[in-house]
């Protein structure tokens, strides 16, 4: 059965919505989870009947996010540490953490180590678009600064992910640009074009409103582009719900419209909201880390970890060490 670690005191409201978030988990799959953290402050939390099924590793330090991420390399006894550490012994087959996003890719990295060929790991995030299916952003802000090599890796780590765990037979790849044709991006988007041309389901540039429209199954981009696009979806989701509220609230003939359109406001929030998803896989490392929102609730927390659990079950891992063996054989 799959064990999975997660961080108890990383979100921004303390261990409340984690412990909840598992306890929800629990009810709808069978794995085993080991919650990581001040016990004074876990068991408290814990339904009696739960306290057989749920683990309990004691963790007195817990790093905030105003802390540094290299720190956490040294602050061996906080949760996040403690949490990775039990994936790298074996003791865990993945780790969720809704704590600080920078300590726990810092850590997974370095400490469970990246898999073979990968030169560096990548923040992957999943987007809404207009079909029934969400597009893949990577990288979303593990690498700043990225080479064309890395980039190509990004989006062939990616095409991987949408085939095992979203089950997309031959995923659509991109590379986000300032135009469609090959002369446009930047020397580092035209090199990793030149990278993936001829491998399968890449199409060349995409714009974006191609992460949006469905057109593209997988984006891929330099980590500093990635979350800087992510940031700016989060909040143009915000401000257009905030706008059709105040617009309802306003108008008479529109509380009607909006009382006969509950089920499509209903989906539409579905798509935009971040705990339907989970969080985000940091994928090219030996294991599974999932990286959730600070602010996540236990709905969100329950989704990270089936994310989590689904990460494990498809072997993903080994299908990016193949892929990316075939690549540098020029086998694809």
């Amino acid at each position: 059965m799959v064990k999975i670690a997660i961080d108890a005191m990383g979100g921004d409201y303390g261990p409340e919505p984690i412990v909840k978030g598992c306890i929800l988990a629990l009810k709808k799959k069978q794995f085993i989870p080991i919650l990581v953290g001040k016990k004074s402050e876990i068991l408290p939390l814990l339904p009696k009947r739960y306290r057989d099924k749920i683990s309990i590793v004691e963790a007195d330090d817990v790093i905030s996010m105003s802390d540094a991420a290299t720190d956490a390399v040294k602050r061996k006894d906080s949760s996040i540490y403690k949490a990775i550490e039990l994936v790298k012994n074996g003791e865990a087959d993945g780790v969720v953490s809704a704590g600080h996003s920078g300590a726990t890719m810092t850590l997974a990295t370095l400490r469970l180590g990246r898999l073979q060929g990968v030169l560096r790991p990548a923040l992957a995030t999943l987007m809404p678009t207009k079909l029934a299916r969400r597009s893949i952003l990577l990288d979303a802000g593990a690498n700043v600064d990225s080479k064309a090599e890395h980039i190509a890796q990004f989006a062939i780590m990616g095409g991987c992910y949408a085939e095992d765990l979203l089950k997309i037979e031959t995923p659509r790849i991109g590379i986000l640009a300032n135009g469609e044709e090959p002369s446009k991006g930047n020397e580092v988007t035209k090199e990793a074009f030149k990278i993936l041309v001829g491998y399968k389901g890449f199409k060349g540039n995409v714009e974006g409103g191609d992460i949006y429209n469905g057109s593209c199954d997988v984006i891929t981009c330099d980590g500093f582009v990635g979350n800087l696009v992510l940031k700016a979806s989060e909040g143009v989701a915000s401000t257009i719900t905030g706008l059709i509220k105040d617009y309802i609230r306003k108008s008479p003939i529109a509380i009607t419209g909006a009382l006969l359109m509950r089920k499509v406001f209903r989906l539409l929030k579905a798509q935009m909201d971040y705990a339907e998803i989970g969080g985000a896989p940091l994928i090219g490392i030996k294991g599974c880390a999932i990286v959730s929102h600070g602010k996540s609730n236990p709905k969100a927390i329950q989704n990270a970890i089936f994310q989590a659990i689904n990460y494990v079950d498809t072997g993903v891992n080994e299908h990016i060490v193949e892929r990316l063996e075939a690549l540098k054989n020029k086998e694809i």
